[in-house]
């Protein structure tokens, strides 16, 4: 299964939803690209709802690290949501459960990142 994601802007964050399998740097190029350019327009708060993300390796996490720095070298932050099993279990071997917010609703996300 391939990478996708869509993007949408609500109440001054960005949130994008993250579809397939995310294995590879290359397959995040289009990603990168717009959060690189809304963080640049100063707009730092990013919502990655992984609802529809099947699987992640570490190639993957090192993309949500890449965001996350972007994030917060731009004064802003990064909050995850809706992440399958597999995926926590990942975030949690790994400790980035505790590097990055993660909440089990976008609302839930959403205000963590209005704080």
């Amino acid at each position: 299964m391939i990478f996708d994601f869509k993007s949408k802007s609500e109440k001054g964050i960005h949130i994008y939803e993250l579809m397939g399998e995310l294995i590879d740097k290359d397959q995040s190029t289009a990603l990168m690209a717009e959060i690189d350019a809304a963080v640049a327009k100063g707009e730092n708060k990013i919502l990655l709802d992984l609802a529809s993300l099947k699987y992640i390796n570490s190639s993957g996490l090192n993309i949500f690290i890449n965001i996350l720095t972007k994030a917060r070298k731009a004064s802003g932050d990064v909050a995850i949501c809706c992440v399958n099993k597999k995926i926590n279990e990942l975030l949690v071997i790994t400790k980035l459960n505790s590097v990055f917010n993660v909440s089990s609703s976008t609302e839930e996300a959403m205000a963590i990142l209005n704080k």
